[in-house]
């Protein structure tokens, strides 16, 4: 046994240099937990007497009670939603109804610039038709923006800018909805017609089919939504020159296009704050799909203003003023759409947006103080017929 023991301490010995700190750090611990058995706890603070009254009650009654109250409510609240409701229409709410189905605000632009081509026309300003082109015209638009909600129902809801439109909310029926449209449209288009000419009431007639038909499904398509949609808004002022004048004329293509370029701007520069949403409602716009083309569009028809605006002399339409007057304000929406195509960011954006908020309304005047005055061109007439004239009696004899 002696032995054995003896053989045992020669094989531990040399292990015993390491044997010596596990036995210290187990002293270690051992302090630790008579340290942490030191340790009191802190007496509980007296609970208030409301608490002490309701303490002899059974536990777990009023959580369960809570709980199961919410559950039900929840429940009833779900079956309320799924059931039909009666839909309740006050004749008060109607008109502020009726006035965001048909996007007001989109309307008194769409007639301002429609009232821009009709001023800008070279003829004399007949109060009575410009009345006529102007109602009708805002018929139309409004019937156009009433069935454009119709459509975009499924969509708007999705997105936190148009969730609280009235179809959206259920304030109005989309049977009414649609009475609506149609008692804006037809009458719109039979002013424009019958009352004003027949080559505006085309226009009318085809801007709305193009702005329902063609705009409003093609944006959950293609980015080509974008240029259809500049192009409804360019038809307006053509509208108003054609109701003055009968004719389609170089000067009336130039407001057009002053208008199909300035919206690129205005609509980049807006739809790059809400590309949230538009990706939410599943839209295909160039903020979301291709934000680089977004940019450089922006920018590219920020430059073609100022063309267009020198072009304007030379189509017979302004005086030579018009560019030099218009040239700081079309420099400056090209600055801000630089800085919106190099920074990308939600600061340039809004700037550019709001920029093109005065600069279209400031732009138009410009152009309208600018307008060849209609004598000259009278003069030019009569120059050329007595010319003529001349001509003839030279070679009767």
């Amino acid at each position: 046994y002696v032995t054995q023991h003896k053989d045992l301490s020669q094989r531990v010995k040399p292990k015993s240099e390491s044997v010596v700190p596990l036995f210290h750090e187990s002293r270690q611990l051992g302090q630790e937990k008579t340290v942490l058995h030191k340790i009191r706890p802190i007496s509980p603070v007296p609970p208030p007497l409301s608490e002490t009254l309701t303490r002899h009650e059974p536990k777990g009654a009023a959580p369960a009670a809570e709980m199961e109250g919410s559950i039900s409510s929840l429940e009833a609240g779900s079956k309320e939603d799924r059931q039909w409701k009666e839909m309740k229409l006050q004749l008060a709410d109607l008109p502020g109804i009726l006035a965001r189905l048909s996007k007001i605000k989109l309307t008194a632009l769409v007639v301002s610039t429609a009232s821009a081509g009709f001023a800008m026309a070279p003829v004399p300003f007949d109060v009575t038709c410009f009345l006529l082109a102007s109602l009708g015209t805002g018929l139309a638009s409004c019937a156009a923006n009433s069935v454009n909600q119709f459509f975009e129902v499924p969509f708007d809801s999705n997105m936190n800018r148009t969730k609280n439109r009235p179809l959206v909310r259920g304030q109005i029926s989309p049977l009414l909805a649609v009475c609506f449209a149609a008692a804006c449209g037809v009458p719109g288009i039979a002013l424009l017609t019958l009352a004003v000419n027949p080559l505006t009431g085309a226009l009318g007639a085809f801007n709305i089919f193009l702005y329902t038909c063609c705009y409003t499904p093609l944006k959950r398509v293609s980015v080509a939504n974008t240029w259809v949609g500049a192009l409804v808004g360019a038809i307006p002022p053509v509208m108003g020159w054609t109701a003055a004048t009968g004719s389609l004329d170089t000067g009336a293509m130039l407001l057009g296009g002053i208008l199909y370029s300035w919206q690129f701007p205005h609509f980049n520069a807006l739809s790059w704050g809400l590309r949230e949403d538009y990706s939410r409602g599943g839209y295909c716009m160039m903020s979301v799909t291709h934000p680089a083309l977004c940019r450089r569009v922006a920018l590219r028809h920020c430059l073609a203003l100022i063309g267009l605006c020198a072009a304007a002399p030379v189509l017979d339409v302004t005086t030579w003023t018009f560019p030099v007057i218009s040239l700081p304000i079309n420099l400056y929406i090209s600055y801000l759409g630089f800085r919106f195509y190099r920074d990308a960011d939600r600061s340039s954006s809004r700037r550019l947006f709001f920029c093109s908020l005065w600069h279209l309304p400031l732009l138009l005047l410009v152009m309208f103080t600018c307008k060849k005055p209609l004598l000259d061109k009278e003069e030019k007439g009569d120059l050329l017929s007595g010319n003529h004239g001349r001509a003839v009696e030279i070679r009767l004899p």
